[in-house]
């Protein structure tokens, strides 16, 4: 192959490159659009965060808020994979939200990760059969009751974590996901949680605990996540945000992200 071949094929592979960027950033900013923004979030919660950092332009993990009947609703997912087909899962989860939190039934943590495992499987035409795809999302689902003084929480392999008078708790999920599990499917765990004014809530995907370390080729780990969350939370939203990502670029160094990561804290 002459040098002029080369320099032209070189140039069709970078143009083609451009546009492929190109098409990934502007799906990135359609993903974004479904999600609350800032503004909204700041209507409903009184202080929150969100250290949300795609691995590739387009992510698996979202952010979900919504308001029904004086209930509030917030929620983290993290879907199977990342990039294209993880955003893909990521939008069938928003709009099944949507469509779930659109009747005029009080809302149910579990009831709504329920309904949302079935339109999940329908949607992927899951029937437990083992040459099918095993594609599902991870979730921690909160509804806020009107009274102020519950919050209801469900897990789809995600936990919650609550900051409380200094102390950290962990409020464990269910161990499958929404999507077709390993076993039978069973009901998720609807917890009711007393809350009290200054209570932190803290939801996230693995992204960030997952994280290997450009100095030890080793994990963060939930263990050191659990302190790292327990070490601010008693600072301004902004300031933990800023802390938090400080640590994982400090953490992950000139190392390879290799998931999508969402933090998300909030105060109601």
């Amino acid at each position: 192959m002459n040098k002029g071949i080369r320099d032209f094929d070189s140039v069709l592979f970078a143009q083609a490159m451009d546009e492929h960027l190109s098409s990934l950033r502007y799906a990135s900013m359609i993903q974004r659009s479904l999600m609350p923004d800032t503004s909204f979030l700041s209507g409903i919660l009184k202080d929150h965060f969100i250290f949300y950092l795609p691995k590739d332009y387009v992510s698996g993990d979202f952010y979900y808020a919504y308001q029904n009947g004086g209930y509030t609703i917030i929620a983290a997912g993290d879907c199977t994979g990342h990039g294209v087909p993880g955003a893909l899962l990521s939008i069938l989860g928003i709009s099944f939200l949507n469509e779930i939190l659109q009747s005029r039934s009080v809302p149910r943590a579990n009831r709504i990760l329920n309904r949302m495992r079935e339109k999940v499987m329908d949607a992927l035409d899951q029937r437990g059969k083992e040459y099918e795809q095993k594609d599902s999302i991870d979730i921690a689902l909160c509804v806020y009751e009107p009274n102020g003084s519950v919050i209801q929480f469900a897990g789809a392999n995600r936990p919650l974590i609550m900051v409380s008078d200094g102390q950290l708790k962990e409020i464990k999920p269910n161990k499958m996901p929404i999507g077709v599990a390993p076993l039978e499917e069973v009901s998720f765990t609807n917890h009711r949680i007393e809350v009290k004014e200054g209570d932190r809530f803290y939801m996230f995907s693995d992204g960030y605990p997952d994280q290997f370390s450009e100095k030890t080729n080793k994990k963060f780990k939930i263990r050191n996540f659990r302190q790292l969350i327990s070490h601010v939370a008693d600072w301004g939203m902004d300031r933990q945000k800023e802390h938090i990502e400080k640590i994982f670029n400090e953490w992950k160094g000139s190392a390879i992200q290799v998931d999508d990561v969402l933090v998300m804290g909030f105060e109601i």
